[in-house]
């Protein structure tokens, strides 16, 4: 037993914040075996008839992600939407030149959205804005939204699918502040080609949400001047700016530091939250502009391609980590923060869904399974839809190069509106020692954790269930390097 311990202070009675709904949500690209082999793989066993896998939709139904981002990612920058609708065998076959892949597209617009909402999630499109632009991006909005009477509206009726979908959540390109990306942009290029395609789609449908595309790493040197100026551009006419982080132990001394690495993600939201409020008052403006972190994980670089990787093979592996219970903790550290941000960040979307940097994983032919980061997720979606309520740890701390002091417990507490019951999600980053949580709240009724005595340990399609969720040997103990949720009733 651990002679250290943290306390939780709760007042339920002051509500924070209510979570949106759409910060469960994750993302499908045209990368790696994320949708061929992935979610679609006609002749599998447990494929439907159209050849989307079952076992792997049982899977995602059970982590409900809210809304799935599609198509991409870096992919989107070279895509042509009209390759993937209409008749299959008179698709064309395409190279991606973002992932270096021949691209056939059998799985297009049409096929994504009757899936995505098959599995209970809602569609969230990206535009082209790398090698395209506003004709384009109108044109695919026609397709997808007008109900009918004009060419394009027609044309997807003629493909079968008579009602528009309605799609309102939308992304002005993706990551065009990166230099790898395919029409890669100045910020005052890209952001006169946002405004313009924004001030379009919206005076098409003033109801449309559009996420302009942020800054994709705080490691470049545009970073944070790139966001002020696309905003200031763009800010009577978009509703979110993206954010994306990808988290690993690069250049960090030891695996204390890289467990604090989720606090990263923290300062990145307090930078463009601040940047937001400061176009807002450039342009005496009275909307808050909202956060889209549309792709966020935990993802080691060295880990592109498998072993016998090909340029210009179909659906290559590529990306596809395998997760320790060590970046499981560091995974809901990240989910934390988003729940402590929530009043600003509307959006989530976990990158990815299934094989690449995903909570899911599938062998062609065979089984899926999955990885340790699939539980804290499953958690946060179940639990985490409610009001953040006032909480304070506070808990012994290390000290860290980057970080400073570092505690090793954080948590955050979340009201279910419906019922009153408290759900406190928490990670113990400590290795070797348990923490007692005091917590002063309704009665307990539930306490799981996610744990392993060896940090290393992984889930595969050989031993699928080495890492799970379990009761806790001590409710209200926290074990060594843990993620963990403790639920209560409501208080009286």
């Amino acid at each position: 037993m651990s002679s250290a311990s943290g306390t939780l202070l709760i007042d339920p009675t002051h509500r924070l914040h209510v979570v949106d709904k759409r910060l469960f949500g994750s993302f499908v690209e045209h990368m790696g075996r994320s949708i061929y082999t992935g979610i679609f793989e006609p002749g599998h066993p447990r494929a439907d008839a159209t050849g989307f896998r079952q076992d792997v939709a049982t899977l995602i139904k059970e982590l409900a992600p809210t809304l799935l981002r599609y198509p991409g990612g870096n992919f989107v920058s070279t895509y042509n939407w009209e390759d993937g609708v209409g008749p299959v065998e008179k698709r064309p076959v395409r190279l991606d030149p973002a992932w270096r892949a021949t691209e056939p597209n059998t799985v297009g617009t049409n096929e994504f959205i009757a899936w995505c909402r098959a599995v209970g999630s809602e569609p969230m499109l990206a535009f082209n804005l790398g090698t395209r632009g506003l004709a384009e991006a109108l044109q695919y909005w026609e397709y997808c939204n007008h109900p009918g009477g004009t060419a394009l509206s027609n044309l997807r009726i003629a493909h079968g699918y008579p009602e528009p979908y309605n799609v309102r959540l939308w992304c002005l390109g993706n990551e065009m502040d990166g230099p790898w990306q395919m029409g890669h942009k100045t910020a005052e290029e890209y952001g006169r080609l946002a405004c313009e395609t924004a001030r379009a789609l919206k005076q098409c449908d003033p109801t449309l949400e559009l996420v302009v595309a942020g800054s994709c790493s705080a490691g470049l040197p545009t970073y944070p001047e790139w966001d002020r100026i696309v905003l200031e551009h763009t800010y009577e006419f978009v509703d979110h700016i993206s954010l994306h982080i990808y988290v690993n132990d690069n250049e960090l001394p030891d695996l204390p530091a890289y467990l604090a690495v989720g606090l990263r993600m923290d300062a990145m939201i307090r930078t463009i939250s601040a940047t937001c409020d400061y176009v807002k008052a450039l342009k005496r403006g009275k909307k808050d502009i909202h956060l889209a972190f549309d792709e966020w994980n935990v993802w080691h670089w060295k880990n592109m391609h498998a072993p016998g990787f090909k340029a210009w093979d179909h659906a290559p592996a590529q990306v596809e980590q395998i997760y320790t219970v060590t970046e499981a903790v560091i995974f809901g550290s990240l989910i934390l923060s988003l729940l402590r941000h929530a009043d600003r960040v509307r959006i989530g979307n976990l990158a990815q869904l299934v094989n690449v940097i995903a909570p899911i994983m599938t062998v062609p032919g065979g089984p899926s399974w999955k990885q340790t980061i699939f539980y804290p997720f499953r958690d946060f979606s179940r639990h985490g839809r409610g009001e953040v309520i006032f909480s304070r740890v506070e808990s012994p701390t290390y000290t860290t190069k980057e970080f400073g002091e570092v505690p090793y417990v954080e948590a955050v507490a979340v009201r279910a509106p419906d019922t009153g019951e408290i759900t406190i999600f928490a990670i113990n980053r400590h290795l070797t020692e348990a923490l007692p949580l005091t917590i002063a709240t309704g009665k307990p009724l539930e306490h799981r954790t996610l744990t392993h005595t060896d940090p290393q340990a992984t889930n595969t399609a050989e031993h699928p269930d080495r890492v799970t969720p379990c009761a806790a040997p001590q409710p209200g103990t926290l074990p060594p390097l843990s993620w963990n949720v403790l639920r209560f009733s409501p208080i009286a």
